[in-house]
């Protein structure tokens, strides 16, 4: 079980968060939604432990992958040292089989600026999902794709999901991401935020 409490978070003496409090359950999925601005990728970088700025208490897993909203790929680095890098104990096989399970068999030697954006989506997937995690923090992970893309993104990260079962945590502006992909929807809103579930 993941426990999140964040009493308060500022950013230059203004309070943007106040009593964001919930759970998330091994294997569960929980979709947070608000309008832009409103302090969602903040609550994933705190929940995270990539912002230690705040008041309250986060209860998180050691395992840990992070899908960001843009790729976040080492553009001097093929596809599969990308996978490999982030990971060290990960071998070529395994790194191969992720690729292959994510439908870039065939672009293990590609830069990411041989990649489509797309593909570029599927590489940072892969990576989240080559070693077993017990929560996983997506933000926005399918913006800026065409609808074709978001739709075969979503059905892939769906069933990588379902597979591992991890406790997962993403931020979305589209209700229909969340519908398909979440057990339970959460709302941040006012000023400063707080959470109606």
């Amino acid at each position: 079980m993941i426990h999140i409490c964040i009493t308060s978070k500022s950013f230059d003496g203004k309070e943007i968060l106040r009593n964001i409090r919930f759970e998330i359950a091994a294997g569960e999925t929980v979709a947070l939604l608000g309008p832009s601005g409103i302090g969602k990728s903040t609550v994933l970088r705190i929940v995270a432990g990539l912002d230690p700025e705040y008041v309250g208490h986060i209860i998180r897993p050691e395992a840990i992958s992070y899908i960001f909203q843009e790729p976040t790929l080492l553009p001097w680095r093929n596809a599969l040292d990308n996978l490999r890098l982030v990971h060290s104990g990960v071998s070529r096989e395994r790194a191969r089989q992720m690729l292959e399970r994510v439908g870039l068999g065939g672009k293990a030697s590609a830069f990411p600026t041989q990649l489509s954006l797309g593909q570029q989506r599927r590489l940072a997937l892969a990576r989240a999902f080559v070693v077993p995690c017990e929560l996983l923090i997506m933000d926005e992970p399918f913006t800026s794709l065409d609808a074709a893309w978001v739709d075969d993104m979503m059905g892939l990260t769906r069933d990588l999901i379902s597979e591992t079962r991890p406790a997962t945590l993403m931020v979305t502006h589209a209700r229909q991401e969340a519908d398909v992909l979440a057990d339970r929807l959460l709302e941040l809103s006012g000023t400063p935020a707080t959470l109606e579930a």
